[in-house]
């Protein structure tokens, strides 16, 4: 392995981003902010590191595993890096920001790291841009995120993109009204969320066929909702399902051409959610564009939020126009070179006087589309 070799080489999940894909994440990073901030969502910009027990209070303490930490040397205190921003959001919203009227709506964006990726997002340093609604219990908030959430990506262009709904709280609630003891409720819980259908025979006369219902529930939101109907629940868990058709219905009155599915039996990734949680995917995209759901604060105050993952948006977002890059021969007056600019032409200054090379074989090499010969711009072949 040579020099050059070496330096290139980074730990797994680890990677440089080139052009033109940093300047496109640079890109939808402020479209999707713009649009945070047009519907009422001022931004906050949290540290990258800070002491440990923050970032694992509430939330948090779901991704401690992940987290790289290290030691201050200054407090003696240990810190970690984040592996997700919304604990961070919860922290300022709770202590910073507490007396704030609510609701309160906050946006962000930002880079996080994590020990290990996943078998979907091998990434374990990637940026992630989402939004927190706080002090608001309810399906309009939901609501509210989910269409916020689309309009965000219909600002990139993506399109055919579907929102996959989820109670995670349905099992355990379900379980606990029919008196089923932790370690079935557990075991059923992972069963359904795994679609093992020869396991769900083994739970009893009661639960069992709630748990196959569930199971074959899952699909598009009117079909799911067909199913569940046919589902007589115990009072909480019912209460729940009806919140579930209340959003859907909600949905599909403000976004008929939004695309819904629904999978009850669904936890992983939502073990801290409290409420309706919501996961949008691309078709042909791997791994999932964002989700969110509804949770509580350390101090118990009800919060509704969602991230968008960049690295898997920009893997669904239609590709760019070529770049229009105009070159500039040496000896362009800086004033003329920004007044172009101002026009929304990218300049390329050249740097040798014509005399002594080829100003269009210079133009192609420096990858330019256009040149600027006597004042005049000439597209290039």
């Amino acid at each position: 392995m040579n020099n050059y070799t070496e330096k290139g080489l980074l730990p797994a999940g680890l990677a440089d981003m080139l052009p033109p894909e940093a300047a496109a994440e640079a890109r939808a990073s402020e479209a999707l902010m713009k649009v945070f901030n047009a519907n009422g969502y001022q931004s906050v910009q949290p540290p990258l590191i800070e002491f440990e027990e923050h970032l694992l209070e509430g939330a948090g303490e779901a991704l401690s595993s992940k987290m790289f930490r290290v030691m201050d040397p200054a407090s003696h205190r240990m810190m970690g890096i984040r592996t997700d921003m919304t604990p961070q959001v919860a922290r300022i919203a709770t202590t910073r920001l507490k007396q704030e009227e609510r609701p309160l709506r906050l946006s962000y964006c930002g880079q996080v790291l994590r020990v290990y990726g996943s078998q979907l997002r091998p990434e374990r340093q990637f940026t992630q841009a989402g939004v927190e609604l706080i002090g608001h219990e309810g399906i309009a908030a939901d609501a509210e995120l989910i269409l916020l959430a689309a309009e965000a990506l219909s600002s990139l262009g993506i399109q055919h993109y579907s929102v996959d709904l989820t109670l995670p709280t349905l099992m355990p609630t379900l379980c606990e009204e029919l008196g089923i003891d932790e370690d079935t409720s557990k075991a059923a819980r992972e069963a359904l969320d795994h679609k093992d259908a020869a396991v769900l025979d083994e739970f009893g006369e009661e639960l069992s066929p709630i748990l196959k219902r569930l199971l074959k529930a899952a699909g598009p939101a009117s079909n799911a909702l067909a199913q569940l109907a046919k589902l007589d629940l115990p009072t909480k868990a019912n209460a729940q399902l009806q919140e579930l058709r209340k959003l859907v219905e909600t949905l599909q009155l403000s976004a008929p051409d939004l695309v819904l599915t629904i999978d009850p039996g669904e936890y992983r990734g939502f073990e801290y959610q409290t409420g309706i949680s919501f996961t949008f995917f691309a078709r042909n995209v791997r791994g999932e564009l964002g989700r969110g759901g509804r949770y509580q604060l350390m101090d118990g105050e009800t919060a509704t939020g969602f991230t968008l993952f960049l690295d898997s948006l920009l893997r669904a977002v239609p590709a760019p126009a070529k770049e229009k890059r105009l070159y500039l021969p040496a000896g362009t007056s800086r004033e003329e070179g920004f007044a172009l600019r101002q026009q929304g032409w990218i300049t390329i200054a050249g740097l040798q006087d014509g005399k002594s090379l080829n100003v269009t074989e210079d133009a192609h090499r420096m990858e330019c589309t256009h040149i600027l010969k006597d004042g005049e711009i000439i597209e290039l072949n």
